[in-house]
């Protein structure tokens, strides 16, 4: 089985990603099991931090890695969080403290519509001058109040699109198959069959 470091201490993250890399016969190792430090974000887009943390990991490991750099969109907000999502309610933010400061920040809004945004990036060693990079979106709207528990960061009050409930209220599967990060996956496994580097 070929192991891959995924650039995330996330064990939320860390769970998707296993269970759909799993069939490919491909092993995701969490950074924090080799004691590697997070890295600064200094990118200004998802795309540039997710390079960030794929080359940092890649390179304390020695393995392939694979970093997401994902978050939430509200129109109204022009587009905040946005890649401050993980740290939008400051420097000790939690899952909890962001979520209460996003449905504050829309208290007097009607229009809610947002994104999840997901990039992933794929560097089969540090030093990868043509990383893999997929994105992909799940569109909805932000609920008034966190429901479910099956999910983590803006999940419980996040309203697919195509569903009445939250993202924390979809079972697993279902999950994987509309987010955004199922998505970008299913897009990076694709781009990683067609190079040969799974089967």
């Amino acid at each position: 089985m070929s192991k891959i470091v995924l650039a995330s201490g996330n064990k939320g993250k860390l769970k998707e990603f296993s269970q759909l890399m799993q069939h490919y016969g491909v092993e995701v190792l969490a950074q924090s099991q080799f004691q590697v430090s997070e890295v600064a974000e200094t990118g200004t887009t998802f795309v540039e931090n997710a390079i960030i943390k794929a080359r940092h990991a890649a390179k304390a490991t020695g393995l392939a890695a694979i970093a997401d750099d994902s978050g939430i969109e509200v129109d109204v907000l022009q587009g905040a969080p946005g890649i401050y999502s993980a740290r939008y309610s400051g420097e000790n933010a939690t899952e909890t403290k962001n979520v209460d400061k996003l449905l504050k920040a829309l208290t007097h809004c009607d229009k809610r519509t947002a994104r999840f945004q997901c990039v992933l990036v794929y560097l089969r060693h540090a030093a990868d001058p043509s990383p893999i990079i997929c994105q992909a979106q799940w569109e909805g709207s932000i609920g008034f109040q966190p429901k479910g528990d099956n999910g983590h960061g803006y999940d419980p009050i996040f309203i697919p699109n195509e569903h009445e409930c939250t993202a924390a209220e979809l079972n697993s599967e279902e999950k994987n198959k509309l987010s955004h990060r199922g998505k970008a996956l299913t897009l990076l496994i694709t781009e990683m069959k067609n190079k040969g580097l799974i089967n």
